[in-house]
């Protein structure tokens, strides 16, 4: 069965960083422990009910997807054995698929979004102006239909309780540099581009998805954190996938559509999910892990 890890707990580590659903340890000045909670957030919001296996669900589809591509995007794990750095006393089940050693790296202040299709906050901009990111797009559009070209689409990194917020290229080389902002696109764009093909073969559509980076002391790119998550991802199942509407998905959406439902105005904190909801996204993620994968996670 899935271990249940709402907060990780490692005496003797030292904890730089809780996140949304990622705790982070500093093991050295060169490496991190990352353990992938059982947290769900959702509208940028951490929920109070956790995704029983959530966390390694996660942690595996990332390693599965950092392995693929690393020919093109070099990544952040050092493949050392997590029980190697482990306090005495750990329950080593509650932590052996939900946490990898990686490199320390510098990140870059950018969330890299790659959109295939026009959905989620993307579909509402291009209503409201025509365009997304600053990006003219042709008129006539509808919910959920493939766009021309997968596009680079950034957000800044928001804190946890904040939202993101969708940026302009222009505004992401004020940030950091053309040189940095174009590797930065051309690196996100070259992973959706071959995941996109990979995921297609095996009947899903990745509508978009989000990467982030850094760099090391040498100025070396890596893709870090996740990497084609449900979390991070739009996984739609093609066979029903239709023009115009929203397509169920093996992802997130699952719990959104329910908030959605909710008078809750998207701030801390966050409701109750039911357990039927809990139930269902649990299983969505299971079976994106299984058929993109071929992970199941007994």
């Amino acid at each position: 069965m899935p271990t249940v890890l709402s907060q990780s707990n490692l005496p003797g580590l030292d904890l730089i960083h809780r996140g949304k659903v990622r705790d982070v340890y500093a093991l050295s000045s060169t490496e991190l422990l990352i353990v992938a909670t059982d947290r769900l957030s959702a509208f940028d919001v951490v929920l109070p009910d956790p995704i029983p296996g959530k966390g390694e669900m996660l942690c595996q589809i990332s390693n599965f997807w950092f392995g693929k591509t690393a020919h093109l995007v070099p990544n952040h794990l050092t493949g050392k054995d997590v029980a190697s750095v482990l306090p005495a006393g750990t329950d080593l089940a509650s932590y052996a698929k939900r946490s990898v050693i990686t490199k320390r790296l510098k990140p870059v202040p950018v969330e890299a979004i790659a959109r295939g299709y026009l959905i989620g906050s993307g579909w509402k901009d291009y209503q409201a102006s025509g365009s997304l990111c600053g990006i003219a797009l042709p008129p006539g559009l509808r919910q959920a239909e493939r766009l021309p070209e997968p596009m680079f689409t950034p957000s800044t990194k928001a804190a946890v309780g904040d939202h993101d917020e969708n940026v302009s290229f222009a505004q992401v080389v004020d940030l950091v540099g053309r040189e940095m902002a174009e590797r930065v696109r051309d690196a996100t764009l070259a992973i959706y581009r071959w995941a996109a093909d990979y995921a297609a073969e095996r009947g899903i559509i990745i509508a978009d998805t989000k990467f982030e980076f850094g760099t090391d002391a040498d100025g070396r790119l890596y893709v870090m954190d996740e990497m084609l998550t449900p979390d991070s991802s739009r996984f739609w199942p093609a066979d029903r996938y239709q023009v115009g509407i929203s397509p169920p998905s093996y992802d997130k959406q699952f719990v959104r559509d329910y908030l959605e439902t909710l008078d809750w105005n998207k701030t801390a904190p966050g409701p109750r999910v039911p357990a039927d909801v809990i139930a269902g996204t649990a299983a969505k993620y299971a079976e994106a892990l299984q058929r993109l994968a071929g992970i199941t996670l007994d």
